[in-house]
């Protein structure tokens, strides 16, 4: 077994996203077949299979990682499952990522699908009076879309965003993604197109919100070891998986159980949530933002993309809009931003979402996007946030 603090990327494998109206296995299918080939490994040489879950697909969701195993067909894998809301996928890897290191196995498979509903994400479950997510829902109405855009009415206010440096990301991610076969919209976008669409929650119109989209993704990857022995002497690495969650100790400060997100500054030397979570990443990979090729970032909506691109270092406090109208994150510049096309030209399928950016990485390192592709990456990184203080980052390298 290996001692490294990494562990290969073997193999990537998607079901491009849409609305299919089909099975969430059979899109989970679809990509760990794929992934398998790309790897070149058969079913039976898995060791452990993980399942990023989710509700909304009934029961078989839950236990996704014996879901998907069953339906690969018994093979005598260990498996698990787990839930983190959009750092699902996330989490299967660390899960998977951590018996490798162990020495517990050498070979594993992470897998996530989606059938998502039309519309809004709602509440499931029944009635929840102890979860904030419900709470919102219910008491205040504040919907997703909503706090999005109250995200939105901030960098206006405090950075000077206007709509039409949110248009401008969105006509970004929809060029990157008309060469990505995967992507469910595959359509130039304008930004006029973005401003004449109709209004979800003032100031975010329509094309400024992500979608929800049928999808799966998955990946498999193993020891540095085993990749070797296997032929891949140089494989695209895993180098950190952060799944911090906000710190906001009541004891400096009394805080109310009712967001599920913050970014509201904390005493030194604490940091606000989606900042953590990278500045983790790169404390765990010893990179610094300084070093990154490209970026795959969570972007639900265009606004909050530009909070990333400060979150993740890409740039001070308040020069997102700037760095933006530089050209700098678009394919052909400095650090490009969502090469994939993001969920912009995706949508959410949210037990996938991670695993899938990670899919990207993998393409991207290996030079393998084609009509896409950034120009040398050597290293990437994948971040997610989610409901109640689910997040995520990966760093990939080569």
């Amino acid at each position: 077994m290996s001692t490294s603090t990494e562990i290969a990327v073997l193999g990537a494998g998607m079901h491009p996203w849409g609305k299919w109206g089909r099975d969430f296995v059979e899109y989970g299918l679809v990509a760990t077949r794929a992934a398998l080939a790309d790897a070149g490994l058969s079913r039976r040489d898995i060791q452990y299979v993980v399942g990023a879950d989710t509700i909304r697909n009934g029961y078989p969701g839950f236990v996704a990682g014996a879901t998907f195993a069953q339906a690969l067909g018994w093979s005598g894998a260990r498996v698990a499952s787990c839930y983190a809301a959009c750092a699902s996928g996330a989490q299967a890897i660390d899960i998977a990522r951590a018996r490798i290191l162990a020495g517990l196995c050498d070979v594993a498979l992470m897998v996530g699908a989606d059938a998502a509903p039309k519309g809004f994400f709602k509440p499931v479950g029944g009635d929840r009076p102890n979860d904030p997510d419900w709470l919102r829902f219910r008491l205040l109405g504040a919907t997703n879309p909503m706090y999005f855009a109250l995200y939105a009415r901030r960098r206006m206010a405090v950075h000077g965003a206007t709509l039409d440096d949110f248009a401008a990301v969105k006509v970004k991610n929809a060029r990157h993604g008309l060469a990505n076969p995967n992507a469910r919209y595959r359509k130039e976008v304008t930004a006029e197109d973005v401003q004449a669409s109709a209004v979800v929650a003032d100031p975010l119109r329509l094309l400024d919100i992500c979608a929800t989209s049928d999808g799966g993704a998955a990946v498999v990857v193993s020891s540095l070891d085993f990749a070797r022995a296997h032929g891949v002497p140089d494989p695209v690495r895993i180098s950190a998986v952060s799944t911090v969650t906000p710190t906001f100790p009541k004891t400096v400060i009394d805080l109310p159980d009712f967001a599920t997100d913050s970014t509201m500054t904390v005493p030194e030397p604490q940091r606000p949530f989606r900042s953590a979570i990278a500045h983790a990443a790169y404390e765990e990979a010893g990179v610094g933002p300084e070093d990154l090729s490209l970026a795959e970032v969570y972007d639900l909506s265009t606004a909050l993309e530009l909070d990333w691109y400060e979150d993740i270092g890409l740039c001070p406090e308040g020069d997102a809009e700037h760095l933006l109208r530089s050209g700098a994150t678009a394919l052909g510049g400095r650090l490009p931003v969502n090469p994939s096309g993001g969920l912009a030209s995706f949508g959410e399928a949210v037990p996938a979402q991670a695993i899938a950016q990670v899919c990207e990485l993998t393409w991207q390192l290996r030079g393998e996007a084609e009509g896409r592709q950034v120009k040398n990456p050597r290293v990437g990184i994948a971040v997610t946030q989610g409901l109640f203080g689910h997040g995520s980052a990966i760093i990939a390298t080569r």
